[in-house]
C-alpha cells in the first residue's frame, strides 16, 4: 500500500501522510499537517498547518481544514463544508495561529455538504450534521443537527440510520442509551 498524490496536488515538505491515503486534483496539504491512513482528500481540498486528520477520513471536493481543526478517525466531510478558526477575524488585525480557536471533530462524525462549523465547538462521535446546517454549539455524540442555526432534531446510529423512540437501529439493530451528553451504544 502506498500514498497516491495526483500530479496537480501540492504537498509541502514535512507533511505526514499515512499509507493508503489519496490526495486528489488541485489539493494542497501544508507542511505541518498530519493525515492518517486510508484517507481520501478530494479535489480542491486544503489541509492547513498543524491540522490532524485521523485514519479512514473522507474529505469531499472543496473542503478546507484550517489550523485548529482536528478530525478523529472515520470522519466524513461533505462537499464544500466549511470550518472556521477565528471568532472575530480582521484582515488588518491578525491574531496569529496561537490564538485560533480549536474545533475537535470526534470519531465517526459526518458533516453534510455546505455545512458551516463555527470554531470552538466539539462535534461528538458519530454525530451527523445536515447539509447546509450552521453549527454554533457543541454537538452531542450521535446527534442529528439540522438547520440555521443547527438544532438537535434526533439521534443517529453508528451506521447513520435515524434512531426512533426505542433507541434501537432499524437497520443494524445496535441499541443505544442516553449517557448524559448524548448517546452511547449498549454492548
Amino acid at each position: 500500500m502506498s500514498v497516491y498524490i495526483h500530479p496537480t496536488a501540492v504537498v509541502d515538505e514535512g507533511a505526514q501522510i499515512g499509507e493508503g491515503t489519496k490526495v486528489w486534483h488541485f489539493s494542497h496539504v501544508e507542511g505541518t499537517a498530519k493525515i492518517g491512513e486510508k484517507c481520501s482528500i478530494g479535489q480542491n481540498a486544503y489541509v492547513g498547518q498543524r491540522t490532524v486528520i485521523g485514519n479512514g477520513c473522507k474529505l469531499q471536493n472543496n473542503v478546507s481544514i484550517y489550523e485548529g481543526v482536528t478530525l478523529g478517525d472515520g470522519v466524513f466531510c461533505g462537499p464544500s463544508c466549511v470550518f472556521t478558526n477565528d471568532l472575530t477575524p480582521r484582515a488588518l488585525f491578525p491574531k496569529g495561529h496561537e490564538n485560533f480557536v480549536p474545533t475537535p471533530v470526534e470519531d465517526g462524525a459526518s458533516i453534510g455538504a455546505n455545512a458551516t462549523i463555527v470554531c470552538g465547538h466539539r462535534i461528538g462521535r458519530c454525530a451527523m450534521i445536515g447539509a447546509g446546517a450552521v453549527v454554533t454549539t457543541d454537538v452531542p455524540p450521535h446527534a442529528l443537527m439540522l438547520g440555521v442555526p443547527a438544532k438537535l432534531r434526533g439521534f443517529v446510529c453508528t451506521c447513520g440510520e435515524l434512531l426512533h423512540d426505542q433507541m434501537t437501529c432499524p437497520k443494524c439493530a445496535r441499541r443505544f442509551e442516553p449517557d448524559g451528553e448524548g448517546l452511547r451504544e449498549v454492548k
